[in-house]
């Protein structure tokens, strides 16, 4: 493969990520096309060039090519991205397996572990088209309504493959999305589907009004149990300190638009698990993410309590004020 950014580009996925990134791409002067599972609402985001639902406000660019055809959709790409929520991938790329183009990398936006299985994304792609597939993550600090603003931000493209990662850092950077490379595949989604888990615990805490004190022994602890048990299933532990890492977790946990920390929030103020969700248009990937990470930490034996904590009041009916006396009365022990 040589150097240089990728010339035809398929997004898999019709969300605010996979918008977001059609416009970076199109600008770049990238072929750019789009394919959603539903066809009716692919074609109601190309009639108004405008994706309503999940990026509303922000125009979708003329020469982004729209393709409901699971046939079509990857025909002469060069690179395809999977913008697809991590419970859905599974089924998603089995029904597009046989039309994937051979020795076509796919590169994985996804932030979560699915349940069952407690695959990462970059496994469930393996595990549908094939262990001899190219695959990588892109992943970072990348809020997608402030990516559409063009915001400065950065983001880590993370591939076993060094010259796969530069590539795609070639194709995605721009004037204000600066790319870095990482090798850590497991760490940088480890990661990025664990700061879910402790966006929600801060939501919750913002819901209750406790303080940013609170907020900031939470976000130090929370990191301290997501390196835990990323090192435990074979993560750098320098990884967590970067973008992927401390990065993306500050701007999940403080961002009032985020998906994860507004869930948890609603959850502070009294709302039911049921309610919260009802409330989101987007997929909360935290929720299922805690269940996944749960069974990871007692596979692993990692004590993660505040991952707990969370699982414990979405699905088994701990009162919030509960939770955080049990995690405040604690042992006493040393940092």
């Amino acid at each position: 493969m040589s150097l240089g950014q990728h010339q035809n580009v398929t997004i898999i996925g019709d969300g605010g990520m996979g918008s977001v990134l059609s416009m970076l791409l199109c600008e770049k002067g990238i072929a750019t096309r789009m394919w959603g599972y539903d066809a009716g609402q692919l074609a109601q985001i190309e009639r108004k060039r405008e994706n309503a639902k999940f990026l509303p406000g922000y125009k979708l660019p003329e020469s982004l090519i729209f393709e409901p055809r699971d046939d079509r959709a990857m025909e002469g790409a060069d690179l395809i991205v999977s913008a697809i929520p991590c419970q859905y991938m599974r089924s998603t790329w089995k029904r597009l397996r046989s039309h994937v183009p051979d020795d076509v990398p796919v590169v994985s936006v996804a932030k979560g572990i699915e349940n069952g299985t407690l695959q990462r994304p970059t496994q469930i792609i393996w595990d549908v088209l094939g262990r001899s597939r190219a695959v990588a993550v892109l992943s970072g600090p990348t809020i997608a309504d402030e990516l559409a603003r063009k915001l400065p931000a950065t983001a880590c493209a993370a591939a076993e493959d060094e010259e796969l990662a530069r590539r795609i850092q070639q194709t995605f950077t721009c004037s204000w999305l600066r790319v870095y490379t990482n090798t850590d595949v497991v760490g940088v989604e480890l990661a990025g589907a664990m700061k879910n888990v402790i966006a929600i615990a801060a939501g919750i805490i913002d819901g209750v009004g406790g303080g940013d004190n609170a907020k900031a022994a939470l976000l130090a602890r929370g990191l301290a149990e997501i390196t835990r048990l990323g090192v435990a299933m074979g993560a750098r532990e320098q990884t967590f300190a970067g973008l992927t890492g401390l990065g993306d977790l500050v701007t999940t946990c403080v961002s009032p638009t985020g998906r994860n920390r507004s869930f948890g929030e609603r959850i502070g103020k009294g709302q039911t698990l049921d309610q919260a969700q009802a409330a989101t248009q987007s997929v909360v990937e935290g929720i299922s993410t805690c269940k996944s990470v749960v069974a990871l930490a007692k596979q692993y034996g990692t004590e993660m309590p505040i991952t707990r904590a969370v699982y414990e009041v979405l699905f088994e009916g701990k009162p919030v004020r509960g939770a955080i006396e049990d995690l405040m009365s604690r042992r006493p022990k040393a940092e």
